[in-house]
């Protein structure tokens, strides 16, 4: 099939643009990764109109995809980490062309997964979790308990993809096998979640416990990346916490999370004068006391 795609991606290597080209193949046990295409082709670039360009192409009885991504979309989707099929095809894929080793020096970070990058990996499904766990809550206080286990299973899935970052590893990939070797407990709740006999309320129940048990005992590696960050300057507005190059990651996560810190204690709220009297403009700014007590142990 490279040879047929050849003058497609030989069009696009040429480009000043381009950064580099990888070829997948389907395979036979997991289908899904290339969304059923026989083969797709991923063209990295460093600008574009639009973010994410795709094409869908036919050759006898094979179906082939091309999907051209900027780099900037790129990182962002590898630093959320929800998308697990650009870090298969990132892994697996055939490299067909590489500017600059491009291709070959994003593959080693991700296998070596440096120490900011599982810092901000670790914010951002911290900040998931929150959200789902906050929304499950109060499903489950309003009764609708099939809405709540949704939100259960969805934070869940945060607290295994954390597990898995912490363990320095990807967790795009497997991640409930992964979390079965690495840490069990979590994997015994999913267990007891979806398998037990006991009532759904009474599941839920236990879960929101265990699940409040863990957000607790995970909050200062949670919340690491998010202070850090805030510590580069004295105050913040909750629009220059959006504008940051690396929150915005955290997209509409950011919002609950600082609510969440606030109300543990990390994040103090500075009010300040606005045009009306009776108004104030409210800013942020890490408690570093506080701070410096729960990173010292001192809790």
């Amino acid at each position: 099939m490279e040879h047929i795609l050849r003058p497609i991606y030989q069009e696009r290597a040429s480009q000043p643009e381009t950064l580099g080209v990888i070829l997948v193949t389907k395979r036979e046990e997991i289908m899904s990764i290339t969304d059923t295409f026989d083969t797709v082709l991923l063209i990295i670039v460093k600008e574009a109109d639009m973010p994410i360009f795709t094409k869908h192409y036919l050759h006898e009885d094979q179906k082939m995809a091309m999907h051209v991504i900027t780099e900037e979309l790129l990182n962002k989707r590898l630093n959320v980490g929800l998308d697990r099929r650009i870090v298969d095809w990132i892994f697996h894929g055939k490299v067909i062309f590489d500017r600059n080793e491009y291709l070959c020096n994003l593959r080693l970070k991700l296998q070596e997964f440096p120490f900011f990058g599982r810092k901000i990996k670790t914010g951002i499904q911290f900040s998931k979790l929150i959200r789902r766990y906050l929304e499950g809550k109060e499903f489950f206080n309003r009764g609708n308990y099939f809405d709540s286990y949704h939100h259960v299973v969805d934070s869940l899935h945060h607290l295994a993809r954390l597990s898995v970052i912490d363990n320095g590893l990807y967790p795009e990939v497997t991640v409930w096998s992964q979390v079965k070797k690495i840490e069990p407990s979590i994997y015994k709740l999913y267990e007891e979640l979806v398998m037990s006999t006991e009532s759904l309320e009474k599941r839920l129940e236990l879960l929101f416990l265990a699940i409040e048990f863990l957000i607790n005992s995970k909050t200062d590696d949670g919340a690491q990346h998010i202070l850090e960050t805030m510590l580069l300057k004295d105050t913040w507005t909750i629009q220059e916490l959006h504008n940051h190059h690396d929150l915005r990651y955290y997209s509409k996560d950011l919002e609950v999370f600082v609510e969440f810190l606030i109300d543990k204690g990390y994040i103090i709220v500075e009010p300040k004068e606005s045009k009306s009297d009776s108004i104030y403009h409210r800013h942020y700014k890490v408690d570093r006391d506080f701070v410096i007590s729960q990173y010292n142990g001192e809790k």
